[in-house]
């Protein structure tokens, strides 16, 4: 008997498609307009090709903003997600414990923001915060505002407070609905505490694993709050990401043909990578999905 289709049910679905349509395309289409046209006020458009893409392709401007911002995501990815998944593995698994670690590490995650981005600007301060100052007294000169590797150690260290939770999130997630029976036959074949983490957890942890690299990929190569909030980009252009750099381009010099083009550029570079991302890890899932009978 076949199914019996209510077409009607997509009535449903309207409002959502006209909230998207007006928070979403109706933008990116006047985007692609400033992208391809250039404007002197009044609504007067001029017909300008890909000139504002040529500009940027060719601006070292652009490539010195891309270059901090692959360097700034490769180093939150490599902390981030080895920490999440260590966290994640020594995380009590049932009991008062559990539930209050739980409380804990999602407590950073419920942090606006700019109000993240504060909490570090006065934590570094050397006469008003508790890290500057406690460096400041042990010696050391620390200065986020004058010095490029304090802004960097401090951009870096402040994400990884915010952000490493999710990862020990997802990844506990994951170990979680693993069955215990995988645990005792791992037991009974005296596997190692090595060959339990490669072959059952990580196996079973892959799915989540992959959600959390996406998102902190996403995350760290669209960060604009925190850093400003706490650097403004600088010292100099030091951390003046691609996030930051669009922004003074668009708000600051109100470029906006070169704005656009740059704002459609980043979106493609993002989606193009995001599934780089998860075309590689979703064929190490396919090829590290088989345990082996021996562990």
């Amino acid at each position: 008997m076949e199914k019996t289709q209510n077409n009607k049910a997509w009535f449903l679905v309207l409002p959502v498609l006209v909230l998207v349509a007006f928070s979403a395309v109706i933008p990116l289409m006047t985007v692609v307009n400033y992208a391809f046209n250039d404007t002197f006020g009044n609504n007067e458009f001029f017909w300008a090709g890909l000139e504002w893409f040529d500009d940027m392709i060719h601006s070292s401007r652009l490539h010195e903003a891309l270059g901090r911002q692959i360097l700034f995501s490769a180093i939150i990815l490599s902390i981030e997600v080895p920490l999440g998944i260590f966290v994640a593995l020594n995380m009590p698994k049932k009991g008062f414990w559990s539930s209050f670690v739980l409380v804990v590490m999602s407590l950073p995650l419920l942090i606006p923001f700019n109000v993240v981005g504060t909490i570090w600007q006065i934590f570094g301060r050397t006469d008003i915060g508790l890290l500057g100052h406690t460096l400041a007294a042990l010696g050391i000169d620390y200065n986020y505002t004058a010095d490029v590797l304090d802004a960097w150690i401090t951009v870096v260290v402040m994400d990884v407070w915010h952000w490493t939770s999710l990862v020990a999130l997802l990844c506990y997630a994951g170990l979680q609905s693993i069955p215990q029976a995988y645990y005792q036959a791992a037991k009974i074949d005296q596997a190692s505490r090595w060959a339990v983490f490669r072959y059952i957890e990580l196996p079973k942890m892959s799915g989540v694993l992959l959600i959390a690299v996406l998102l902190r990929f996403m995350d760290s190569f669209m960060i604009y709050t925190e850093p400003f909030v706490v650097t403004g980009g600088g010292p100099g252009n030091a951390t003046t990401f691609l996030s930051i750099d669009l922004v003074k381009m668009a708000v600051g010099q109100f470029d906006l043909g070169p704005a656009a083009a740059f704002s459609l550029m980043y979106f493609l570079v993002i989606l193009l990578v995001s599934w780089v991302f998860y075309t590689v890890m979703t064929n190490m899932d396919r090829s590290a999905s088989d345990i082996p009978e021996e562990l």
